[in-house]
């Protein structure tokens, strides 16, 4: 039994969806076991008066208890949260409090006290949804012609990150597209039209043979294969790299690198406008 199951269940409570809480929540919980079961999370939204705080604490107390973990951004109903749960017995974590508590004395000001402010349907929203779309259509080099519209293209050859890390970017409002390499396949002549948009993503031979070998037995995929194949995967790690010495641009080892750090660093390279080696 993990140590993070000792805690029964975790409650994210929020006056809005409930996104940032769960984030945090499952941050903290890997901490603790690689791969957090996700029914040990309930999360319990809206909770925007002092009834829907005694339902909320009535649902924890009936299921057995846990972690309460909220974000409530009016005082009254963080103070009715907070001491109904020490009354109950329930273990609780303010993470909004805190935060605005600190900002407003350093600001002066008060907080809008407006629950769900930072989800609503604003022009940053739609660029974030277009961003989504677009990193959808121009995945896995489907249409070449998106490179040419692209913030940034990653490529790389097959199980480096490249779909995922596109997908973090795209929540960045990053318009990001990708293609993958593989020895019989020359990459497509719009790729050398942006040169200056390229991030090279490469792994170690032994890493990407785990993790194909992994996708090998989940999809029920032929056995037999040179998908896993170890001199194969060096074959294209080598023909990968020599692209990348083609195409002049920086490259990153995403080896033992979760897709958040690698999309991070691409970002960063991206701010310092890092596009080339030369």
């Amino acid at each position: 039994m993990s140590e993070v199951e000792h805690l029964g269940y975790v409650y994210v409570v929020s006056d809005s969806v409930g996104d940032t809480a769960e984030s945090v929540a499952r941050a903290a919980m890997s901490q603790f076991q690689a791969n957090s079961d996700p029914g040990v999370i309930r999360r319990i939204p809206f909770v925007n008066s002092p009834e829907r705080v005694e339902e909320a604490i009535r649902q924890v107390t009936r299921e057995g208890g846990g972690l309460v973990v909220y974000t409530l951004v009016v005082p009254e109903i963080r103070y009715h949260m907070e001491t109904s749960c020490r009354e109950a017995g329930i273990a609780t974590v303010d993470l909004m409090g805190p935060t605005m508590d600190a900002m407003e004395k350093l600001l002066g000001k008060k907080p809008r006290q407006e629950p769900g402010i930072v989800h609503r349907m604003d022009e940053q929203y739609f660029r974030r949804v277009a961003a989504v779309e677009f990193a959808v259509k121009y995945d896995d080099g489907k249409d070449p012609r998106g490179f040419l519209m692209s913030d940034v293209v990653l490529v790389g050859v097959s199980r480096t990150s490249k779909t995922p890390v596109c997908m973090y970017l795209a929540h960045r409002e990053k318009r990001a597209a990708n293609y993958p390499l593989t020895p019989e396949i020359a990459p497509p002549r719009e790729l050398y039209l942006v040169r200056n948009r390229i991030i090279g993503l490469t792994i170690s031979a032994e890493q990407l043979q785990d993790i194909r070998r992994e996708r090998i037995r989940r999809l029920g995929l032929n056995a037999n294969s040179t998908y896993d194949d170890l001199r194969r995967i060096r074959q294209e790690l080598g023909y990968a790299r020599s692209i990348f010495d083609e195409l002049e641009c920086p490259v990153i080892d995403v080896t033992h690198k979760a897709v958040e750090e690698t999309a991070t660093t691409v970002l960063e390279m991206m701010r310092k406008g890092e596009w080339s080696r030369g």
